[in-house]
C-alpha cells in the first residue's frame, strides 16, 4: 500500500514539475471588433414638414388648394394624407416632381392660382343681416339676393347657381333628425354622401339635374341650414368654392366673429400720394369706398377717377389744383424704407403733419407685403419709400378672408409694391411729371364722409 502511494505521489510530483518547466501556451487572438453601421435618423416625411409650419400657413395651403381643385377636404389646419396627396397632384400638373412639400416657388404658384380663382368668383365672408350667420359667398358668381323673414337667397341671373341660408324654430332637434328630414325634402332627392356629427351634419348629391349640398346645425331651437344648388355645367368653377363656403360657414357666430369687420367710420382720414402734378392722386380703395364726398385737405374736392379692384387702388383727380408735387416712381421693394403719411387728426391733436417712420418689410402667410411696425390709423394710402424719395409701393387696407368658421374676416394693412400700379396709372392717364425730392411733399390727406 505505501509503494503504492509513494508511486502515486511520484507521479504527481513529475507532472507538477512538467508543467512548471512547459512553455506557456500560445495566446489567443483577440476578437476582431465587429463592424458596426450608424443609425441614420428617419427622413422627415411631408406630413411632418407640413406639421412644423405655423397654424395659418397650413390653412392658407389647404384653403389654395381647395380654390386650385386639387383638394377635397376640410380646411381646418390638420395634416392629412389628402392634403399630401393634393400637394403631389398639384405638382404633378405643374411638371414639378412629386415630394408633397411645397418649395417656394411651387407655393408663389399655388397662391397665385387660388387668389385668380378667388377674384374671379368674387369670393367674401360676409354676415347675412337676417340670421347674424357668417357664410362665405361667390358673389360675383350670386349677385341677385333676396331676404324674408325666413332667411336669405342669392343666385346667379339665369338660376343655374342658388345659394340658400334658411332659418327656423324647431322643438328638441338634433343634427341625425334635422339630416332625415332633408334627405326627404324636396322629395327625389339622391343622397351620395352624408356625414352627421353632434354639433353639424352635411348631405350631398343629385337633386333632379343639379348637384346640392346642405351643411345643417342648430342651438337651442334655432334651425339654420345652408343649400348650394347649382347645374353640373358649373361643376368646376363651383366645386372649390363650395368647399370653402362649407369650411367659412358659422351658423351661430359670437363676439367679433358675429360682428364681422368693424363699420366703417362717417368721416375717415386716409392718406393719398401725388402722382402727377395735374392733380392725380393715388390712394387706398378701401379708404373712398361709399364716400358721399371726397376731400383733399388744402386742395378741395376730389373725384374718384378710376378704381382697381384687384389691387384695391383708386385713382383721384382734383381740378384746378395748385402746388402739387408729385412722387417719383421707383421699381422694387426692399427690405426697408420710409412709411409716409398723415396720421388721424385725433392722434396729433387735430394737426396735418406729414409723419415718416422706419419700417421694415416681411411676407405675411397669404403672401401679402407686411409692415413692422404696422402703420397707424390715417396711414392708409400712405407711401413707402427708399432714401432717395422713390415711391416704392402702397399702403393698403385689405380683407383678409377667414377660412374657418371660428375666425372673422379683418382689414388689415398690408404694402402693395409700385410695379402693381403702374399699369393701373397708364392706363388712366397718369402721366409722369418732374418728381420731388422730397417723400414728405407728395403726400396728401384724404377726407372721406359717408352716410
Amino acid at each position: 500500500m505505501r509503494s503504492w502511494l509513494t508511486a502515486t505521489w511520484m507521479i504527481a510530483a513529475a507532472s507538477a514539475a512538467q508543467a512548471q518547466t512547459a512553455p506557456p501556451a500560445a495566446t489567443a487572438p483577440k476578437p476582431k471588433p465587429v463592424a458596426t453601421v450608424p443609425v441614420r435618423p428617419a427622413l422627415q416625411t411631408p406630413a411632418d414638414t407640413a406639421n412644423a409650419m405655423a397654424q395659418a400657413e397650413r390653412l392658407a395651403i389647404q384653403s389654395d388648394l381647395a380654390w386650385a381643385g386639387e383638394y377635397n377636404g376640410a380646411i381646418n389646419g390638420e395634416v392629412s394624407e389628402r392634403m399630401v396627396g393634393a400637394i403631389k397632384t398639384f405638382q404633378k400638373y405643374n411638371n414639378a416632381k412629386q415630394t408633397g412639400v411645397l418649395n417656394p416657388q411651387e407655393r408663389e404658384l399655388l397662391r397665385a392660382a387660388a387668389k385668380k380663382r378667388q377674384e374671379n368668383a368674387g369670393w367674401k365672408i360676409v354676415t347675412d343681416m337676417v340670421t347674424g350667420a357668417r357664410l362665405g359667398l361667390p358673389t360675383k358668381l350670386v349677385p341677385q339676393q333676396a331676404s324674408d323673414a325666413n332667411g336669405s337667397k342669392w343666385s346667379s341671373a339665369s338660376g343655374t347657381i342658388q345659394i340658400q341660408l334658411a332659418r327656423r324654430k324647431e322643438a328638441a332637434p338634433s343634427t341625425a333628425k334635422l339630416a332625415d328630414q332633408e334627405k326627404k325634402e324636396p322629395p327625389g332627392r339622391r343622397i351620395d354622401y352624408s356625414v352627421v356629427k353632434p354639433d353639424f351634419f352635411v348631405l350631398s348629391g343629385m337633386q333632379g339635374l343639379k348637384k346640392f349640398y346642405v351643411r345643417g346645425a342648430f342651438r337651442d331651437d334655432e334651425v339654420r341650414i345652408l343649400t348650394i344648388l347649382y347645374d353640373q355645367a358649373t361643376e368646376g368653377t363651383m366645386e372649390p368654392a363650395v368647399i370653402a363656403m362649407s369650411s367659412a360657414f358659422n351658423p351661430f357666430p359670437a363676439g367679433a366673429q358675429a360682428a364681422g369687420p368693424p363699420p366703417r367710420k362717417k368721416v375717415e382720414y386716409a392718406s393719398g400720394i401725388v402722382v402727377s402734378d395735374d392733380g392725380a392722386i393715388v390712394t387706398d380703395r378701401q379708404a373712398v369706398d361709399g364716400c358721399m364726398s371726397i376731400v383733399v385737405a388744402g386742395h378741395g374736392n376730389a373725384d374718384k377717377a378710376a378704381e382697381d379692384k384687384m389691387h384695391d387702388l383708386a385713382l383721384l383727380r382734383v381740378y384746378g389744383a395748385r402746388g402739387l408735387k408729385p412722387a417719383g416712381l421707383g421699381s422694387s421693394t426692399p427690405k426697408s424704407g420710409d412709411m409716409v403719411g398723415i396720421s388721424d387728426p385725433q392722434s396729433q391733436n387735430g394737426g396735418t403733419a406729414v409723419s415718416v417712420v422706419k419700417a421694415a418689410v416681411t411676407t405675411g402667410a397669404g403672401g401679402e407685403f407686411v409692415l413692422s411696425p404696422a402703420p397707424g390709423t390715417g396711414f392708409t394710402g400712405a407711401g413707402f419709400f427708399s432714401g432717395d424719395a422713390k415711391l416704392l409701393g402702397i399702403l393698403r387696407l385689405k380683407e383678409i378672408v377667414a377660412v374657418l368658421p371660428t375666425a372673422a374676416s379683418t382689414l388689415q394693412p398690408s404694402l402693395l409694391p409700385i410695379d402693381s400700379a403702374r399699369d393701373f396709372l397708364k392706363a388712366n392717364g397718369v402721366v409722369a411729371s418732374d418728381a420731388t425730392t422730397d417723400a414728405k411733399a407728395s403726400i396728401v390727406r384724404v377726407i372721406c364722409v359717408r352716410k
